[in-house]
Order: structure tokens, then C-alpha cells, then sequence
């Protein structure tokens, strides 16, 4: 197993194990501060991860192109106008996806 698969299968395993704790942790628990906060901070996280894995390529160089910067800067816009997550996640795939097909 590659060190790739064993992120992955570590990830799914993490993953699991935060929805298992949803349904076996008590609530006085899960409604803490620092838990409601983490817990809002992960799927941004793990899309800035995600991100970052897709700008780069195997070798570990930037494999970005004009469009993919095209929509990352209409993500950016988006952000600028305090636009939800999903709102910026569209902004910039259509932007790309646009893009790459009129050139």
C-alpha cells in the first residue's frame, strides 16, 4: 500500500470516526465551544486541501494553468463579496470548466 492509499485510508477512518462520535457523544459534549469550532473549520479545511492537491502535480510542482488561476481569482471575488462556500466552490468551477471550454 502506497503512503497515498494509507492517507486515504486514514482519512476515511478519521471521517467515520467523527460521524461515530456525533451519535455517541453526549451533547453537553458536542455543544462546546471549541468543538462547535473545529467542527465548522473542517470541511473548510479539507477543501483548502483539496485545493492545493489539485495545484500541484506529482512531482510536486505547480501544474496550474491560466484558466484554473481564472477561477481561482473568481473564488476570491466571491469571497471578497462574503458569498457562502458553495457560492465560491460553483464561482470557480464554472469559471474554469468556461473557460476551458472556449479554449
Amino acid at each position: 500500500m502506497t503512503g497515498l492509499w494509507t492517507g486515504v485510508v486514514v482519512a476515511a477512518l478519521g471521517c467515520y470516526l467523527l460521524k461515530l462520535a456525533g451519535v455517541a457523544l453526549p451533547a453537553a459534549v458536542l455543544d462546546h465551544p471549541v468543538v462547535r469550532r473545529v467542527a465548522g473549520l473542517l470541511p473548510v479545511a479539507m477543501l483548502a486541501g483539496l485545493v492545493v492537491v489539485e495545484l500541484l502535480d506529482d512531482g510536486g510542482r505547480y501544474g496550474a494553468d491560466w484558466r484554473t488561476l481564472a477561477g481561482m481569482a473568481a473564488a476570491v471575488v466571491a469571497l471578497l463579496l462574503r458569498q457562502g462556500v458553495l457560492v465560491v466552490f460553483v464561482a470557480a468551477v464554472a469559471v474554469t470548466a468556461l473557460l476551458r471550454l472556449v479554449t
